[in-house]
C-alpha cells in the first residue's frame, strides 16, 4: 500500500510529551498515529486507551517496602507456615 506525508498541526509541548510516551511503548510518532487510524476505521469508534501504568502512592510504598525486604532478609522474621503467622496475630 503506496504511503503519503500528512501534515497536522498539534501544540508543541503537546507533541514532546507523546514522542516521549510512545518512544516508551517502543514506537514512533508515525507509528502510534497509524495504529490508532487502522484501529479507529476497524471499529469505526475511537478504539483503545494507552496508558503507562503509574502505582498510586500506596502501591509504590508497599514496593520500596518489599525491596527494602528482598535486601535486608535478616531484619525480619520469616514463618513456616501460615498458621504460625496467624498464632501471633
Amino acid at each position: 500500500m503506496a504511503k503519503i506525508n500528512t501534515n497536522i498541526s498539534i501544540d508543541a509541548n503537546l507533541k514532546k510529551d507523546a514522542v516521549s510516551l510512545f518512544n516508551d511503548f517502543g514506537l514512533d510518532l508515525s507509528t502510534a498515529i497509524t495504529l490508532f487510524l487502522q484501529q479507529s476505521v476497524r471499529e469505526q469508534r475511537i478504539p483503545f486507551e494507552i496508558k503507562k501504568e503509574i502505582p498510586n502512592k500506596v502501591t509504590k510504598a508497599a514496593l520500596d517496602e518489599y525491596e527494602e525486604m528482598k535486601q535486608n532478609k535478616d531484619k525480619y522474621k520469616r514463618y513456616n507456615s501460615f498458621k504460625d503467622i496467624l498464632d501471633e496475630v
